[in-house]
């Protein structure tokens, strides 16, 4: 059964309704660092087929510094799955259904304040580890309830990490310097996308529901299970506002879209939430005080992109969304369409179509110039001007990356110590 939604009282509205200036990014939570001696500012992309986090350089030309490995203990995490059934059941699961034949090793990930380490969440494993970027080593690690890890978000100190624990309907806070959880919050089905608001206080979390069936016409919606999103007290972890998407889609017509909220993205007042959902070419716009969507872009297709929608990886058609620091433009992830574009904000026209190979995620480059997409078709990033909407440059990362996140290194660092 659907979890009771919260009613919420006027007070809270208001104070989610938030009015401060910039914009909760990958770069706002690395502030501690970036005010450090000796640091460096990069990029981390997971390839999460191949268990590496490639780490380029956060603007410019996006080369390559390093690659770290965020397997090294898989031979133990292996000898455990293999000798327990429950375990192996589901991690031949993710390889067959959301790993589209593949492990997934490398979701997510950030570094510490002090960019000596990096933390990441493992899917197939189900835990997050921190992994020491001089040695290599781990440093600690935590098992997330249930059986898949997914989507993180770091606090905008830097000092906490948030992680979907998928199959548990969970969240897990933990510190990022120990891995000890501060507090955990239930959610809805398959919880994914995670946003801590840039004053730090609440965290919203979207759940996208059961991804992996093949009831995927509208008339079957119904069946994906519990979707919306959470916003919980990021000091107690306790629930303070529901928002179920259904509700506000229905209200605007838009009864055959699916309410499964994807990648998301506040604007620099936090005042709208821009959002993907699934099977849609586009994204909507939520007014946060307002309670109700007001914009809807629908996106181009590509004509050779089939229609099937059991063909689209995990129920998605877009997967991936950033805003460069001025509010002004958006980046999507065309992810089956096979492109990206940047969209302006206030008329909602695109820019240039980029091709890209089933681009998964956006980012903001160090600098704000640049929207970076993962292209997991093509196991390379790519930076996309934010002014003009055209490529600037591709890198090649390794296999399948995902996420792509701002942090810190040592200035000297150029990979682990061997040996």
């Amino acid at each position: 059964m659907p979890a009771p939604r919260t009613r919420h009282l006027c007070s809270v509205a208001a104070a989610l309704a938030l009015t401060v200036a910039a914009p909760a990014t990958a770069a706002s939570a690395t502030t501690a660092a970036s005010a450090g001696s000796g640091l460096r500012e990069v990029m981390f992309v997971g390839n999460n087929w191949d268990g590496t986090a490639d780490v380029i350089r956060s603007s410019g030309d996006f080369a390559k510094i390093g690659r770290v490995d965020v397997i090294p203990d898989k031979a133990q995490r292996m000898a455990e799955i293999n000798a327990d059934p429950i375990k192996w059941i589901y991690f031949t699961a993710i390889r067959n259904g959301v790993g589209e034949g593949h492990d997934q090793f490398a979701d997510d990930m950030y570094s510490t304040p002090d960019g000596r380490s990096v933390v990441v969440s493992r899917p197939s494993f189900a835990d997050v580890v921190s992994i020491d970027l001089a040695t290599g080593k781990i440093n600690w690690r935590f098992p997330v309830a249930g059986y898949r890890a997914d989507h993180m978000a770091v606090s905008p100190d830097g000092t906490r990490v948030a992680v979907s624990a998928s199959t548990a309907n969970t969240v897990h806070v933990l510190d990022i310097g120990t891995g000890r959880q501060l507090g955990s919050f239930a959610t809805g089905d398959k919880p994914h996308e995670n946003i801590f608001t840039k004053d730090g206080k609440y965290i919203w979390n979207m759940s996208i529901g059961d991804v992996n069936t093949s009831l995927d016409d509208p008339g079957w919606d119904w069946t994906k299970g519990d979707r919306h999103i959470t916003v919980v007290d990021a000091t107690t972890y306790k629930q303070v506002k529901v928002i179920d998407m259904r509700q506000r889609l229905d209200a605007i017509g838009l009864k055959n879209f699916s309410d499964a909220v994807r990648p998301a993205v506040f604007s620099p007042d936090e005042s709208k939430l821009y959002f993907q959902v699934s099977f849609f070419n586009g994204f909507l716009e939520y007014d946060v005080a307002g309670d109700r969507i007001t914009r809807v872009k629908t996106l181009p297709k590509n004509p050779v992109t089939s229609e099937d929608r059991t063909t689209w990886v995990n129920d998605s058609r877009h997967h991936g969304l950033s805003m460069n620091p001025e509010g002004t433009k958006l980046c999507v992830a065309g992810t089956m369409d096979d492109y990206a574009t940047v969209v302006d904000r206030a008329t909602l026209q695109e820019g240039p179509l980029v091709t890209a190979s089933k681009p998964y995620w956006a980012t903001v480059s160090g600098d704000g110039k640049d929207c970076v997409i993962s292209e997991s078709g093509a196991d390379q990033v790519t930076a996309i001007d934010f002014a003009t909407g055209e490529k600037v440059t591709s890198v090649p990362v390794g296999d399948h990356p995902q996420r792509v996140r701002l942090g810190h290194v040592q200035a000297d660092w150029t990979g682990p110590s061997v040996g």
